[in-house]
């Protein structure tokens, strides 16, 4: 597989965030049914989730998390359903990051989860089942936890080149709903000592409009050790085009050789007839007609036989596949649609977490 090479210990104590390029145990997902995020009853959502489920048990086993009491997914061939209950269906940022100890082994790091910010500018208020999600998943399948309590913090913001680098946005880990309590040093040392990791690099923010606070994974992913892909516009009129810039710099600075992947040419915006189907509960944010979504061709996902990339129906659809093509000359790239994610607020990759295979 790419990335793979000489054993070598990593950060601290041989601990280390493998790249998600890397072999794969498995990859978890959630049945999404949250009608606050995938509107009427989440069935086009859930088509759209289990086409990727299937695409990626190809190549891979999947867990597919569900609360049996109220909502049984259809059975897919590869994919094993777990008795798990969650609020919503984000498993990038409420499964474990998953990361490889000094003896081959894998352990799930617990991070704190507030829904994207508390009370500061969290998107909904019950988050309980979110927050528990990592642990429980861990003693379902059997992996060591590392509680990086009370630290907050999501799958989504953050990328590893799975030897000792990772990406994040000053946008999102500096944000006043994450750790206030916390500055950029303190934030980084943890980041180290959580994920091995001997250096960050900070972005200054993400994709407009992000109601992530800017995540990482929807602007810029390692593809290889010191290889990345950038969420690109030449667009000086967009406010956008000053950001990947910026972060241009910075990542040729690091020396990171950068891959610039197009936005979509069309902006991507709620339309008046979806608002009916959608049903939220007390103090979740809510649609407008017109709200433009973050959408980014780097929100894809690398499973091990596949890379799965965002299709919005918009003129630069085979532009990206083209180019992440010749970035994954070992895989497949397939293209899916997935508006019906992207309604929720996030895409491809936000709906997975990758479970890296042990070295034993």
């Amino acid at each position: 597989m790419s990335g793979t090479g000489p054993k070598k210990e990593y950060g601290r104590g041989g601990m280390i965030m493998p790249g998600e390029f890397e072999e794969h145990e498995a990859t978890v997902m959630i049945w999404p049914v949250r009608e606050g995020s995938f509107p009427n009853g989440a069935r086009e959502a859930q088509e759209t989730f289990a086409e990727i489920a299937g695409l990626i048990a190809r190549g891979e086993k999947v867990y597919l998390l569900s609360d049996m009491k109220t909502a049984k997914p259809p059975e897919i061939p590869g994919v094993t359903v777990l008795d798990l209950e969650t609020d919503d269906a984000w498993a990038r940022d409420v499964c474990p990051t998953f990361v490889r100890l000094s003896d081959g082994t894998v352990a799930g790091v617990d991070w704190r989860f507030n829904a994207w910010g508390g009370e500061y500018d969290g998107l909904y208020r019950d988050y309980e089942r979110d927050d528990a999600c990592a642990a429980r998943l861990c003693g379902l399948l059997s992996y060591p936890v590392i509680s990086a309590r009370p630290f907050v913090l999501e799958g989504g913001s953050i990328h590893s080149d799975g030897r000792g680098t990772v990406m994040t946005t000053e946008e999102c880990l500096l944000s006043k709903g994450r750790n206030p309590e916390l500055g950029r040093e303190e934030i980084e040392e943890r980041l180290k000592a959580f994920l091995g990791a001997e250096r960050v690099i900070w972005l200054p923010a993400g994709i407009c409009g992000d109601e992530t606070n800017g995540h990482i994974d929807n602007f810029c992913a390692f593809i290889r050790p010191g290889e990345a892909v950038l969420a690109w516009t030449d667009d000086e009129a967009d406010p956008q085009h000053e950001r990947c810039e910026a972060a241009l710099q910075i990542l040729r600075e690091e020396h990171i050789k950068v891959t610039r992947l197009p936005l979509p040419r069309n902006p991507v915006c709620i339309r008046e007839e979806e608002l009916s189907g959608f049903r939220y509960e007390e103090g979740e944010e809510e649609r407008y007609a017109g709200e433009k979504l973050a959408a980014s061709y780097v929100n894809f996902y690398i499973a091990n036989s596949c890379v799965l990339v965002p299709r919005f129906e918009d003129p630069m659809d085979e532009e990206a596949v083209r180019i992440l093509s010749g970035c994954f000359p070992d895989r497949k790239v397939i293209p899916v649609r997935s508006r019906s994610v992207l309604l929720g607020g996030g895409n491809i990759h936000c709906i997975t977490q990758q479970i890296p295979k042990s070295k034993i």
